[in-house]
């Protein structure tokens, strides 16, 4: 059995540097497109928040992505119409998960 086959993957964790330049561990949760628009997107919640908070307060972050071969740049995501849309697919896709759960 390979690790392919197994059900549970290895949490993808990023680094991302607040504003005084301390990177900061985030798990991604989850990584989708926007349906017509060539833009990905990331949700991710910040580490070290676990311990301290109940999942219900949980922040979520999302930032719009770019993979450049090993390098993967990530923006902010600036409107409000493009967090709108961010919001409504990651709501979605979380209720489809919830469903199949």
């Amino acid at each position: 059995m390979t690790n392919d086959d197994m059900q549970f993957e290895e949490p993808e964790i990023i680094y991302i540097p607040d504003e005084e330049g301390n990177e900061e561990e985030f798990e991604v949760i989850m990584k989708f497109e926007v349906d017509g628009s060539e833009q990905k997107y990331m949700m991710v919640v910040p580490l070290s928040a676990e311990e301290e908070t109940d999942e219900e307060s949980e922040e979520v972050y999302a930032f719009r992505y770019e993979e450049d071969g090993d390098d993967l740049k990530l923006y902010t995501i600036e409107s409000e119409e493009e967090w709108n849309m961010v919001e409504e697919t990651f709501n979605t896709l979380l209720a489809e998960m919830e469903e199949e759960a």
